[in-house]
């Protein structure tokens, strides 16, 4: 077995000694052109010495080097201009795409603008429509409640609502003077016309500007129904005023007298809701109609019935 060499390792030889990083070769160095021209001459110079050797041929002149360095020089100037003339295309292109770019984005930047504008006049357009819309649906609402109003009071739809019912009956044991009749009703529904009521019904017959309140034999016909005692009229209106109202009215006034003199029985009261159906539609057709209470329609019908032959 051979022993150690004695002595200290030397650090190039220690296995994890520092290593210098090796010099790059000159090739990579070096620059493009002198890089070419050494290493032409440097293999003319390798080719002229084994000629020498072999004994074949003269040495060549010494100009051929300069030569060949010449064309070299010449090509890597050709390569050059070239690499100038593509660099200069391209630059145009790029100046060109460039030009191009900016151009649009110019034309998008007008484009956008024109919107923005846009858009404020079509929010001013939005704020003034808005605006009428609110005035025309306002307005759309409250001819639709004069509409219900005017149905209401005309007979043209059934209502529903706070109202006074009053009941009126002939007198208890009274003789034929003491019965109610046609004017009596009549006298007692201009009253409640007068103290507010919108809507007015005797015994389910719903009263309009047309109807008419008559006696036909002992009965009283209301929209050409006859009807029996007792009588039950229904108003719709304030049941906070509605019966004062009546009371204080010139009709309604007669109408107390006349039924404290006549012994008639009749009582009213305040209902949360009274319903009232819509008028026969017989009675719903346009016709001429003269102005007037239903008393004063009343009185000229006995009138007529008199004076007839």
């Amino acid at each position: 077995m051979s022993e150690a060499p004695a002595g200290p390792v030397r650090s190039d030889q220690h296995p994890h000694a520092h290593r210098e990083t090796p010099e790059l070769p000159a090739r990579v160095t070096l620059p493009l052109l002198t890089l070419i021209t050494q290493q032409s001459l440097d293999e003319d110079y390798l080719h002229v010495a084994e000629r020498r050797a072999s004994g074949d041929a003269p040495l060549p002149s010494r100009g051929k080097p300069r030569r060949i360095a010449a064309v070299v020089v010449a090509v890597f100037g050709v390569m050059v201009a070239t690499a100038a003339v593509q660099t200069s295309r391209n630059a145009g292109v790029d100046n060109a795409s460039r030009e191009t770019l900016i151009s649009q984005i110019t034309g998008k930047r007008q484009t956008v603008s024109r919107m923005q504008d846009r858009m404020v006049q079509m929010r001013e357009s939005n704020g003034v429509l808005g605006n009428e819309l609110t005035r025309v649906t306002r307005s759309e609402q409250s001819a639709v409640g004069r509409l219900r109003r005017l149905e209401a009071g005309t007979g043209f739809v059934g209502v529903t609502g706070p109202g006074v019912r009053i009941t009126v009956d002939d007198a208890p044991q009274g003789d034929a003077t003491q019965k109610v009749k046609d004017e009596d009703l009549a006298l007692l529904v201009d009253g409640l016309w007068n103290a507010g009521a919108e809507a007015i019904s005797i015994n389910g017959q719903r009263l309009t500007v047309l109807s008419g309140i008559r006696n036909a034999s002992v009965a009283i016909n209301v929209n050409g129904n006859p009807l029996a005692p007792p009588y039950t009229v229904l108003a719709i209106g304030d049941t906070r005023t509605l019966q004062a109202n009546l009371l204080d009215s010139t009709h309604g006034s007669e109408f107390r007298q006349l039924a404290a003199g006549l012994g008639f029985v009749y009582e009213l009261h305040n209902e949360d809701s009274l319903t009232l159906p819509a008028a026969p539609s017989k009675l719903l057709h346009l016709r001429s109609v003269k102005a007037g209470t239903a008393a004063d329609k009343n009185r000229k019908t006995h009138v007529d019935q008199e004076t007839k032959p």
